[in-house]
């Protein structure tokens, strides 16, 4: 056996503090009847049946309390069904998967979380042997009948199997589709008899022990470390999932997990408010992260080397959608922390730097380069936009050369992102900072292409189809201030083709589930790296993943046929050539267009100490702190 991937330096597992100020138990009655409110449900009366050699062990204070806003309402807490980064943020506190990333290091480096160090792979990279620490617990539930419940690797097993079932189906089957031996075949059972047999042995995840998982794959994996830290692979509970599963199969309001943290249930008011309590039960760790040289990462380390975590004790979470709203909140305190999206930057920026008057409030930013992609899709299932043929591939181009990329990151974003030209975005494995597209903003031509193409103009100034039918497009964005600005953009662009546009807001989860099953004929979609390899870009085209993360619902045989040999090679030049190659027929058959990445902006309030925006984490609660609420 040999390992890949470098072992880690920087992973610090938790030592039990030796003399603890508060008694525990005291200490998480504490953090629960905060102003006044009784958080004990029957699962919490359950931790208090517990033996005391088990109680509280998590650092957290719980008169810490950080306020965060979410652009958008949580669609649940199921991490094998939720897609959207605010519920899987929320998700990332509660359940932990067997890898994570060092806060600090760039870039991102995979550290163990609940494994014990990272995977073995043997020397044909089909075999990862992973061990798990011991004595890590669930927190306490009804589903647990009462007994301490301690995560082992059948939870894991049980947690890989579930994405692959039916029942479920799941958007991220994609991440062992294919891969792990004989899971396949398990799921294709479960599709004739509709029934998932979870207690089926197979060959390619074997418990070796307890707490040792052994997995085969089909197929060379270079990625699958870096998959095992994605919140989608977190350990769920048979039990859980059991006792609340609703007709597919999901859990969106019963999370429990072994994270740092606990959704306070009484408190959540769905699409306003979502409270997290420190999981009294959590293990901890030490801080002791190692940055750059830069300024900002030596006044991180220089504040938090040492201290244990969580610190954090209490996480309130409200849902404003409009900007307005959060940049008042902000500005009254009535939040601690927030994303300055793009229409609010010059309300507190000059350019990339805060503004003056901000800082000497003490107003903290933290600002990155999202590794991120935003396409612009044509539904190729689509009867009018997608499909194969000339004068289809011409349409779609046509509107591509059209639209003025630059212009909508001036107006929508306030300069506040960075065109792109290739799919996988700066900062992720595989980007090509050398690539140029092919398709360039030209109205002129794109004009001339649609009169070559028959799709001529009526008398009305409006064109029509080759065949004489309206042609005419729906385009879909998320409600909200910046889903406006982006339809206004694109009536300007389709105002300038001759080609009708209707505007279509939705709200976000309505938006992601007529995506999925490929109702939207076009939209802004925007991906951030699940993991930093453009693996988890270039995927986004294949046909396999329809259903899943495939919002174009684009199927390109050469291009699916590349990208299944690229799956089996580890990174490098000869996979990034590859990569080139895939690129260039994406845009050939102009399916859709690379957009542009967007910076992150965090701003926060002087109370918050060590905070620096992870590119993959999102919802860094564990690891950095807070002043007390006075």
């Amino acid at each position: 056996m040999k390992s890949l991937i470098p072992p880690c330096q920087l992973y610090q597992p938790y030592q039990r503090p030796i003399n603890h100020s508060l008694n525990p138990v005291k200490h998480f009655i504490r953090s629960i009847t905060r102003n006044g409110k009784t958080l004990i449900s029957l699962g919490l009366i359950a931790l208090f049946q517990m033996p005391a050699a088990h109680a509280a062990t998590n650092p957290a204070d719980p008169d810490k309390v950080l306020k965060w806003v979410f652009n958008v309402a949580e669609t649940g807490f199921d991490p094998g069904a939720v897609r959207d980064q605010y519920s899987n943020g929320v998700n990332y506190a509660i359940f932990e998967a067997l890898y994570s990333y060092d806060y600090l290091a760039n870039p991102a480096k995979l550290v163990p979380k609940t494994a014990e160090a990272l995977p073995e792979v043997s020397a044909d990279s089909k075999t990862y042997t992973i061990k798990l620490k011991k004595g890590i617990y669930f927190t306490p539930d009804e589903a647990f009948k009462g007994k301490r419940r301690e995560l082992t690797m059948a939870d894991y097993i049980y947690t890989f199997k579930r994405l692959l079932d039916p029942r479920l189906a799941s958007a991220h089957s994609w991440l062992f589709a294919g891969k792990i031996v004989g899971l396949d075949k398990l799921a294709e059972q479960a599709r004739k008899t509709n029934k998932f047999d979870y207690d089926s042995k197979i060959a390619g995840l074997e418990l070796v022990d307890k707490y040792t998982l052994r997995i085969h794959l089909n197929e060379p994996d270079f990625n699958l470390g870096l998959i095992l830290a994605h919140n989608p692979t977190a350990a769920v509970a048979r039990e859980v999932i059991e006792k609340y599963q609703d007709t597919q199969g999901q859990v969106m309001s019963n999370p429990v997990g072994t994270g740092p943290y606990m959704l306070a249930a009484n408190e959540w008011v769905r699409g306003a408010k979502i409270v997290l309590l420190a999981n009294p039960d959590y293990r901890g760790e030490i801080w002791n992260h190692q940055g750059s040289s830069s300024p900002e990462d030596q006044k991180i380390m220089a504040v938090m080397k040492g201290k244990r975590m969580p610190q954090i004790g209490r996480v309130e979470i409200s849902v404003m959608i409009e900007d307005q709203s959060r940049w008042l909140a902000f500005q009254n305190a009535e939040v601690d922390m927030f994303e300055l999206e793009g229409p609010l930057a010059p309300q507190a920026l000059d350019k990339d730097k805060l503004k003056p008057a901000l800082e000497k409030k003490g107003i903290q930013l933290s600002r990155i380069t999202e590794p991120e992609v935003t396409v612009y899709y044509w539904n190729m299932q689509d009867p009018v936009w997608g499909g194969l043929s000339k004068e289809k591939i011409a349409l779609r181009r046509a509107v591509a050369m059209a639209h003025n990329v630059d212009e909508e990151i001036a107006l929508v974003y306030n300069g506040n992102a960075l065109a792109l030209e290739f799919p996988i975005p700066p900062g992720v494995v595989g980007h090509d900072p050398n690539y140029k597209s092919s398709i360039h903003y030209n109205p002129a031509a794109a004009n001339a292409l649609l009169d070559k193409f028959a799709y001529a103009k009526g008398k009305d100034g409006w064109r029509k189809l080759p065949d004489g039918k309206p042609l005419e497009i729906r385009y879909s964005a998320r409600s909200g201030p910046v889903g406006k600005l982006q339809t206004e953009v694109w009536k300007k662009t389709y105002d300038s083709l001759g080609i009708k546009m209707k505007e279509d807001l939705l709200q976000f989860s309505e938006l992601l589930k007529a995506e999925k099953s490929c109702q939207l004929q076009t939209r802004n979609a925007p991906w951030i790296a699940d993991y930093p390899d453009g693996d988890n870009f270039m995927q986004l085209f294949y046909g396999g993943n329809i259903g899943a993360n495939n919002n174009g619902c684009v199927r390109i045989p050469e291009y699916d046929a590349l990208y299944v040999k690229t799956q089996t090679m580890p990174a490098g030049a000869e996979r990034d050539t590859l990569y080139r190659k895939m690129a260039r027929i994406m845009e050939f058959n102009a399916a859709q267009r690379v957009g542009f990445s967007r910076y992150k902006n965090m701003l926060s309030h002087a109370k918050v100490i060590g905070y620096k925006k992870h590119p993959i984490i999102y919802g860094e609660w564990m690891y950095f702190d807070v002043e007390k609420t006075k």
